[in-house]
């Protein structure tokens, strides 16, 4: 059992790279662009990584109509890849170019190529003079690659352009050129592409309708139904973090599922999640030795305020009775006695020596009463007495009954909660029953109201009081009567906490047990979240019977796997197990992960885009004026290029059809 912090994605805009960079040639380095349906990836082919790697989505921000117009233009209009800091902020105004893998907007795709070109310092008066090595799906669809052409040629005015699969790329780079099977998981599709002599097998690659974003969606629907309180807290963001860090594929499922249903197994491997949350500061529950000793302090604090005004009174009248006895001793001084007298709003002489004898026998009894104060014995503190059973009774039988007691009394006041709780809401049994009563004492004749004449009026009035259902003071002091027995005798208590919610951190952790397996689990069995579609090991099974019985030991003997859901653990050992339970007795296959499942793509391309065939595939301006945007030259990592009929060719089909049928 671990416990682990929520991890929050945490992204750093690009920065815009000085052109042109390292080993980078104007008019001459090819830019590789990995455009992923997850990431896009982006770099020079002379370079070993990378120069950008995002997100591949674009947010724009509602305008908020309360700011002022030059508090609006500092927050730019469209957000795009790393510049999105906070993606849960803006998740309901994502977009992407892509349908599924498929590039279908290009107005984003134009705005993301923008955002591409600018961070690498591309500055060429307006245009791109550098070649551009561009990755599509497995049979991109000819209307798709159209529209990316217009897009570069005529936006971008580049010079030369080539496409080619990433997952193609990624197997040259890891498997060499020979025959094989490339098993390709994606954000959105899986593909089974198998590969003789060094060529994809256009009509035998086969698809999977699912990925990784099914997988992040299946975890966020599983959380949020098992913590329905934390729905909020539960985002699609926390749920990818957590597939990447504490999911993985299990060698067997169904016997994975019944460690999982044993409860030492579960307390052992169920991994915790703190979500974050804030501390109620709420008032500390005091025992009844902590109120006691409360009210003494305030005892204390109140005599010591009394005394200390005593002594401010006693000096102010001996300060008066000072003046008032000087100005009766000097009565000639009449400048003197008047002003004594208006001081103290005195009458005359009399008045006054009746407020000099009035000032001495109060300062005498203030005196009196300070010097007691003074002299008083502190009272010595009583030790608690040890409470006794009764004499019918051992000390273990009176815990016994003393512990069933005191539940007796916390299940009373449980009950009365859960009522008071209950009569709260508005569609429970216990609030329709009173708002039924109610409705019933409201039907009477108004001029009958004699309600409370009878005594069983009393009954009704209580199941229908919200106060009668609150604790007495009884109760109260009994259940502090029996706690300070069971305090003092029974050695398994434990003392209620003083500080309700100080274990509110619990109430807002996350425990992944079954989940950890079960989410990557729809990759081999897509009927878990509802996909009719067969899952990975059946599709590879389907595609190598396509083949035959000859061709099969050249397909198995190098099967590469790549694609970001490659990196979840436990994915080769899992598809290992797999292959020998469909393949015949004692066959022999060879599984290998690529060296980077996500970054080989990319790197595969820049490779690709540094040797001979590459310019010689490259899709020239005048080429793409000649034979239009959906042509391009064919390569060993590219799709194959099969022309779209033209509108007489299919409507001949068409006709011909339709004399077949009649």
């Amino acid at each position: 059992m671990s416990l682990f912090a929520i991890q929050d994605l945490k992204v750093r805009p690009d920065i815009v790279h000085e052109y042109p960079g390292p080993g980078v040639t104007p008019g001459a380095t090819a830019i590789v662009i990995d455009n992923g349906s997850y990431h896009c990836r982006a770099g020079w082919a002379s370079q070993e990584e990378p120069l950008l790697c995002f997100k591949n989505v674009l947010a724009k921000p509602r305008k908020d109509r309360n700011k002022k117009d030059a508090e609006a233009a500092a927050v730019p209009t469209v957000q795009i890849g790393n510049d999105i800091v906070n993606i849960e902020a803006v998740r309901f105004q994502l977009r992407t170019q892509f349908d599924r893998n498929v590039v279908t907007h290009l107005h984003v795709q134009e705005q993301i190529l923008d955002y591409l070109f600018e961070r690498m310092g591309v500055d060429a008066d307006g245009s791109v003079p550098h070649p551009v090595l561009l990755t599509e799906c497995v049979t991109n669809p000819n209307y798709s690659r159209m529209l990316m052409a217009e897009l570069m040629f005529e936006c971008y005015g580049i010079p030369g352009l080539s496409y080619g699969v990433d997952s193609l790329f990624s197997y040259g780079l890891n498997s060499g050129v020979g025959s094989g099977l490339v098993v390709s998981c994606g954000y959105h599709a899986t593909h089974v592409i198998p590969i003789l002599n060094g060529r994809m097998v256009p009509d035998k690659v086969r698809r999977i309708n699912l990925g990784g974003f099914n997988m992040i969606n299946f975890m966020f629907r599983l959380l949020q139904l098992k913590y329905p309180v934390h729905v909020n807290a539960i985002t699609l963001s926390r749920s990818e973090a957590m597939i990447h860090s504490y999911c993985s594929f299990a060698y067997d499922y169904m016997e994975a599922l019944k460690d999982w249903a044993l409860l030492e197994y579960y307390d052992q491997n169920v991994t915790k999640i703190q979500l974050p949350y804030n501390q109620t500061v709420t008032a500390p529950v005091l025992t009844a030795e902590q109120r006691v000793e409360k009210r003494k302090e305030l005892s204390r604090r109140l005599v010591e305020i009394n005394s200390r005004k005593r002594e401010e009174k006693h000096a102010q009248d001996k300060e008066m009775l000072a003046s008032l006895e000087a100005a009766d001793e000097n009565l000639d001084d009449e400048e003197n006695l008047n002003f004594v007298l208006q001081e103290f709003e005195l009458k005359g002489v009399d008045d006054m020596r009746k407020t000099i004898v009035t000032l001495r026998d109060r300062i005498a009894r203030t005196s009196q009463k300070m010097n007691a104060a003074q002299t008083v014995v502190q009272p010595v503190e009583e030790k608690p007495v040890l409470l006794q059973p009764p004499p019918n009774l051992t000390i273990d039988q009176w815990v016994v009954e003393t512990r069933r007691k005191r539940d007796e009394i916390l299940d009373k006041k449980q009950t009365r909660k859960q009522r008071r709780q209950d009569l709260a809401k508005r569609r429970t049994a216990a609030a329709q029953e009173r708002m039924r009563i109610i409705s019933q004492l409201a039907k009477k004749e108004k001029g009958n109201d004699d309600f409370g004449m009878r005594d069983e009026d009393w009954d009704v009035y209580k199941s229908i009081s919200r106060d009668g259902d609150s604790d007495s003071e009884a109760e109260n002091e009994k259940l502090l009567e029996y706690e300070e027995v069971l305090k003092q005798h029974d050695a398994t208590y434990v003392e209620p906490s003083s500080a309700p919610g100080s274990n509110i951190a619990e109430f807002h952790q996350l425990h992944l047990g079954v989940e950890k397996i079960r989410v990557p689990e729809v990759l081999f069995q897509p009927s878990i979240i509802g996909i009719q579609e067969a899952g990975l090991a059946g599709t590879i099974d389907y595609v190598l019977k396509l083949f035959p019985q000859e061709l099969r030991p050249e397909l198995i003997a190098n099967i590469c796997l790549t694609g970001g859901c490659a990196n979840i653990p436990g994915f080769r050992d899992r598809l290992h197990r797999e292959m020998q339970a469909m393949l015949p007795f004692q066959s022999t296959f060879n599984l290998s992960l690529a060296a980077n499942p996500t970054l080989d793509g990319w790197k595969g391309a820049a490779r690709f885009a540094t040797t001979e065939q590459f310019r010689e595939s490259l899709l020239t301006r005048q080429t793409y004026d000649e034979c239009g945007g959906e042509y391009f030259k064919e390569h060993v990592a590219s799709n194959f290029y099969y022309p779209t009929p033209s509108s007489s060719l299919v409507v001949a089909a068409a006709a011909a059809g339709s004399e077949v049928i009649n």
